[in-house]
Order: structure tokens, then sequence, then C-alpha cells
């Protein structure tokens, strides 16, 4: 009975132990937990705020190189809008001077006539009489021209004295042939009948003429 007793006095106190080691661990644990749960927070919010710092500071530090950048492209811009408005000014100087020096330039007035049945060589001998004479005196001297082309020369110089007093408000019989041009046009091309049975070709050529007139006070 005796051995029974301090057997159940020795599990007693095992279980007491163990309570009071249960009960100190408690205790000691919320302790642990709240300390590592500082631990932990404290570190996050040292890694929150360390992004948050270094952004903000990268942040101030782009923003005031985007300033610096801005303002060094709006001086390039103004610097190269002056040099555009001075290099525009310059080129329109020269202009206005040219236009306020340069007379005013004689009107002229032309005339053309077309698929005319003369020869271009033949036009051209009596075009080259008449060039640069005053109106009368080419008139003159088609009128009494022997040559073929000359009636149709002396009809187109009148044609283009006529033009200038209606469509410009010139005196016609002040005028001068300033150009007269003789083109080559289309080739009519005709046969002749020969003997036994032959034929030899004909070529009627035509002639486009054009004559210029001006005044000839300007010159």
């Amino acid at each position: 009975m005796a051995d029974e007793k301090n057997d159940t006095q020795i599990n007693n106190k095992k279980t007491a132990d163990k309570k009071a080691e249960k009960k100190t661990s408690a205790k000691k644990q919320p302790a642990k937990k709240a300390a590592s749960k500082g631990q932990a927070e404290s570190k996050k919010a040292a890694k929150k705020d360390a992004p948050k710092a270094e952004s903000k500071k990268d942040a101030k530090g782009d923003s005031k190189e985007s300033k610096k950048a801005a303002k060094k492209e709006a001086k390039a811009a103004k610097k190269e809008a002056k040099g555009n408005q001075d290099k525009k000014t310059a080129k329109k100087e020269p202009a206005k001077r040219a236009k306020a020096k340069a007379p005013a330039t004689p009107p002229v007035v032309r005339a053309n006539a077309r698929y005319v049945r003369v020869a271009p060589r033949k036009a051209r001998l009596v075009a080259d009489q008449v060039r640069g004479l005053h109106i009368e005196q080419a008139l003159a001297l088609l009128q009494f021209s022997p040559r073929g082309a000359a009636q149709d020369i002396q009809k187109l110089i009148q044609s283009a004295a006529a033009n200038a007093e209606n469509n410009h408000d010139l005196v016609g019989d002040e005028m001068r042939v300033a150009s007269i041009t003789v083109d080559e046009g289309p080739t009519l091309r005709r046969f002749r009948p020969r003997a036994l049975g032959r034929a030899t070709p004909i070529n009627k050529r035509t002639s486009h003429i054009a004559v210029a007139l001006t005044p000839a006070e300007d010159e």
C-alpha cells in the first residue's frame, strides 16, 4: 500500500509539473508571437518605405531632368524659329528690291496661223525680213514683196495688231514685231503620173507661223 501511495504522489507531481510547464510555455508563446509579428511588420514597412523613397527620389530626379530637357528644347525651337524668320525676311527683301527696281515689262501680243499652205523654207525668207521692224515698215515691205508667203504673214501681223487694240487697249500702229517664227507643219503627199505607168511624189508642205508684237515706245 505504501508503494502505491508513493507512485500516485509521483504521478501527481509529474502532472503538476507538466501543467506548470504548459502554462509558462503558453505565456511565453504570445510574447514570441508578438515579437515575431512586430519584426515582420517592421520589415514590411521598411520594404514598403524603401521603394517609395527611392521612387520619390527617382521621380524628383526624372522631373528635374525632364524640366531641363523641356527648357533646352524650347530654347532650341525659339532659336530655329528666329533663324527661319531671318532667312524668310532675307529671302523676301531681295525679291522686294528686285521688284521695286525691275521696270514694268511691256505687254506682248501674240497671233498664230497654223497649216498655212506655204513651205517653211520660203516663209522663213520673208519672216527674216520683217523681224524687228516697226509695224508700218513691216506692212509696207510685205505689201510690195513678190513672194507668195508675204500675203499670209501680212494678214497675221494685221491680226496681231487688232488683238492689241481690242484685248490690251494698245495702239495698233505703234507696235513692233518683237518675234516671228515659222515651224514646219504636216506634209500633204501627192503623186504625179508620168510616162510608162510611173508616178513621181509631190510633197505639199505646210507651216505654222507665230508673231509677237510689243509697243515700240518701250524699246
